[in-house]
């Protein structure tokens, strides 16, 4: 996955969050558009749209942009970080058996996902899907084991500890049926796990999930309008075949598709922008 982009109504506020809250770098930051990060990786880029309104809750769009942190100690100062900083926007966390979560609210209403990955070893699949939970995951104790003094003091300066990708991207969505279609059947990940019809996840070469779709918030929702909250969803592939591909097999479905010969770009059933982009060309 690549950057997830947002418009936002306080460019200012919302820096803050992400960079001296989450531990995420600066790193460009030209008129209305900043990009944060960490190293050369951009995860959050926040657009400024103060005339857009506020997304209602029960609307499809982001459910939330899922961090994944290289240690559990980056994960720790980062968790430390945010709750130091920012100790209103903590919602829960949770033991999912092959990741270690911690859920937030950023100051405009957009979930984000804090995580480390449990070693690919330990997962357990059966018939094709992967075996997740959702356990109680004590968040004192998880810095208690992990955040070292140095992370700490790192975390207190507003500095990040390892390295951080988006590891993760979830919507809310008005109907799974419509979700599986297009993101399965249409855009060709495949089906890692569901929960009836709330709830799937979806994944390419054997990742627990790359996306995930549910109706918790907004069974029934249409397509978007302009609004505050998610701007684009990136995915990366590994090269330019595989996005012409993609391209023809999006065309095929009669997905109306733009293609400038360096990113594909289309819409889902409620009008979340995706781009698609090769691995060359995204700088990974």
């Amino acid at each position: 996955m690549g950057a997830v982009t947002l418009r936002v109504g306080d460019l200012d506020g919302m820096i803050r969050y992400y960079r001296d809250g989450v531990t995420l770098d600066l790193l460009s930051h030209d008129g209305p558009v900043a990009v944060l990060g960490r190293g050369t990786t951009p995860v959050v880029i926040l657009q400024h749209a103060p005339e857009l309104r506020h997304a209602s809750p029960r609307e499809a769009g982001l459910f939330h942009t899922a961090i994944l942190f290289d240690t559990r100690e980056a994960l720790a100062t980062a968790i430390f970080s945010v709750a130091s900083k920012y100790p209103g926007t903590f919602t829960g966390s949770a033991d999912h058996l092959v990741s270690e979560a911690f859920y937030f609210t950023d100051p405009e209403g957009n979930g984000v996902e804090l995580y480390f990955d449990r070693d690919r070893s330990t997962w357990s699949w059966t018939h094709g899907q992967i075996e997740m939970a959702t356990i109680f995951l004590d968040p004192n104790a998880y810095l208690r084991d992990h955040l070292t003094e140095g992370a700490a003091d790192a975390a207190a300066s507003g500095l990040g500890v390892g390295d951080a990708v988006v590891g993760h991207v979830h919507l809310s969505v008005g109907d799974i049926a419509s979700a599986r279609e297009f993101y399965v059947d249409r855009l060709g990940f495949e089906t890692t796990a569901s929960l009836g019809g709330s709830a799937l996840f979806v994944s390419a070469g054997g990742y627990h999930h790359h996306m995930a779709m549910n109706t918790w918030n907004s069974a029934g929702a249409g397509r978007r309008g302009l609004a505050l909250g998610l701007g684009k969803v990136e995915i990366v592939v590994p090269g330019g075949d595989d996005l012409g591909e993609l391209g023809e097999r999006m065309t095929h479905y009669g997905v109306p598709v733009r293609h400038d010969g360096r990113v594909l770009a289309f819409d889902d059933p409620w009008a979340n922008l995706v781009e698609v982009r090769a691995a060359a060309a995204s700088g990974a």
